[in-house]
């Protein structure tokens, strides 16, 4: 059905995580309702209007233990993105996910490591993927072809320092500012 869902782009989890939430909360009082993770966004249903808070948490690989407990908290379970990120939902006044600020430096922490992992791995398959063009661009007979593919593979290793190395300034900032 046209007109029934809709496309809003997220601010990055890193960055704007709390805008997000806040943007989420904003639609769902217009009547539109978060469905699901969408690529850089979130798509949302039409629905009545309804009053919500919404809050993300990451854990990979979830069981139904972790999901009770939020369950028992007054948060329901929306949507999972990556088996990792997942969002809730909860009526106005239900006490935050997360209450103290202990808890919010090891959500972004453990955040922190794994970006930082991520873009130690993407920074050193750019820097090899340079030196490899770098070695081709002597030897006449590699040009071509090799060359074209070490070219597409460089860019794809630049976008993936990027998308890992941008969060993990966001999360180190974010812990920053906690401490």
């Amino acid at each position: 059905m046209m007109g029934q869902t809709k496309y809003i782009m997220s601010g990055g989890l890193a960055f704007d995580e709390e805008k997000d939430m806040k943007k989420l909360e904003k639609f769902a009082l217009d009547g539109w309702i978060f469905d699901r993770f969408a690529f850089m966004g979130y798509h949302l249903r039409k629905a009545e209007s309804q009053e919500l808070q919404y809050s993300l948490d990451y854990r990979k690989d979830a069981d139904s233990d972790y999901f009770a407990y939020f369950n028992e908290a007054g948060w329901k379970h929306e949507g999972t993105a990556e088996n990792y990120i997942h969002i809730f939902s909860a009526p106005p006044g239900t006490p935050p996910i997360y209450t103290d600020r202990d808890s919010l430096v090891e959500k972004y922490s453990n955040e922190k490591s794994r970006m930082g992992k991520g873009a130690l791995i993407m920074l050193a398959s750019t820097l090899s993927i340079m030196a490899a063009l770098f070695v081709i661009s002597y030897f006449s007979s590699l040009e071509g072809t090799v060359s074209t593919i070490m070219e597409i593979l460089f860019v794809l290793s630049l976008i993936g320092l990027v998308f890992t190395f941008m969060p993990y300034l966001g999360y180190s900032y974010k812990l920053n500012k906690l401490k």
